[in-house]
């Protein structure tokens, strides 16, 4: 018993004096660091210009975080779908790895700008040009392409000669040359103006209006809804649109837009009265109660109207007329009740804007009172 024992307790310490051996699983390739091909590649067209956006790569391929990049090539063909990116129309020049910039939760983007010149044309079915990218590593590899965007081949119109503006009653008033459509325009195809504004070199513009290009040498466009005291800045596109000219499956109408105009800019200084009040009439009340005149007109229908203004002389009287409201009336009607029996009175009426501006007067009415 104490031999076995014995045989057993020198077994333990044998297998104590060698170290335990981890599990060794089978050996992992090295990564080859290939980006992961952008799947948010974005186009936007403006004249023979376009403009590609897409989303850095953050990772490889096998999930690894992108230490570094190289070139990314930019793809473009006449096929519906690119297999290949084949001879590049150009590069974008590498980009810092979104993992070593100081917001790495934030999305780095990049762009390029491509031109179409000799590209575009006239036809019922405009055509269309294909784009993809290929990100390569810093080893000149890549894993594929992005995904891809079609792009409208259809022609622009030139961007407006002669923009001006200046500013009336009514708003401010645009003009420019207009640029006549080509004679070979495709029958489904029109031309279209489309005016932008924004409030003092702000980038924020919004869409005034729309006009049809024709056949007329000047165009003319007011845009009545600016708020006066403030500066605007104006610039017209010109617009291609072809109806139905898309391949089926595909939207119903291709809109392209042209280069803008030269900007203009414009204060809308409000030094224009409001219109002149229409149809006075002055009617004598008394017998039985004291003598007044009540006077009533037609509304003035201006957005900015403050009130009215009413003016008084007695008739064979050389002196002008005295205004004989103290403050602007809010309704086209007065009583006046400073009158005295055996005379004539002439009236006239103006109407006047929050700013001051006074029209001319009315046409003058009379009343006697007996």
């Amino acid at each position: 018993m104490r031999r076995s024992t014995l045989t057993l307790s020198l077994a333990l310490s044998a297998l104590l004096m060698f170290p335990a051996c981890a599990t060794i699983g089978p050996p992992q390739p090295p990564s080859l660091e290939l980006p992961k091909p952008p799947s948010d590649l974005h186009a936007v067209r403006k004249g023979d210009r376009v403009t590609l956006t897409w989303t850095i790569p953050a990772t490889t391929t096998d999930r690894q975080t992108l230490r570094s990049l190289g070139t990314t090539r930019i793809c473009r063909g006449s096929e519906t779908a690119l297999t290949q990116c084949g001879t590049p129309v150009g590069e974008a020049a590498p980009q810092p790895s979104p993992s070593a910039t100081p917001s790495p939760k934030r999305k780095a983007t990049a762009s390029y700008t491509d031109s179409l010149s000799g590209q575009t044309h006239d036809g019922d079915s405009p055509g269309f040009i294909t784009y993809a990218i290929e990100v390569l590593n810093v080893g000149g590899r890549a894993a594929g392409l992005s995904n891809q965007v079609r792009v409208p081949l259809a022609r622009t119109l030139p961007p407006p000669q002669d923009f001006a503006a200046r500013v009336t009653g009514q708003g401010v008033v645009l003009t420019w040359t207009n640029n006549t459509p080509p004679a070979n325009s495709a029958p489904h195809s029109r031309y279209v103006y489309r005016i932008f504004r924004s409030l003092d070199e702000s980038q924020n513009r919004i869409l005034a209006g729309e006009i049809p290009a024709a056949s007329d040498p000047k165009l003319t466009f007011t845009d009545s809804s600016i708020e006066w005291e403030k500066t605007y800045e104006y610039r017209v596109e010109t617009v291609t649109l072809i109806v139905g000219g898309n391949k089926p499956g595909g939207p119903s109408e291709v809109q392209v837009e042209g280069e803008d105009s030269p900007a203009v800019r414009v204060f809308a200084d409000d030094v224009f009265p409001p219109a002149v009040p229409s149809g006075l009439q002055a009617v004598f009340s008394g017998p039985g109660q004291k003598s007044f005149i009540d006077l009533v007109w037609a509304p003035v229908t201006d957005v900015d109207l403050d009130g009215y203004n009413v003016y008084r002389r007695e008739d064979g009287s050389t002196a002008a007329k005295v205004k004989v409201n103290a403050a602007p009336l809010k309704t086209p009607a007065y009583r006046d009740s400073a009158v005295i029996s055996g005379k004539t009175y002439v009236y006239s009426v103006s109407s006047i804007d929050a700013r001051g501006n006074e029209s001319a007067q009315s046409e003058a009415a009379s009343e006697s009172v007996p």
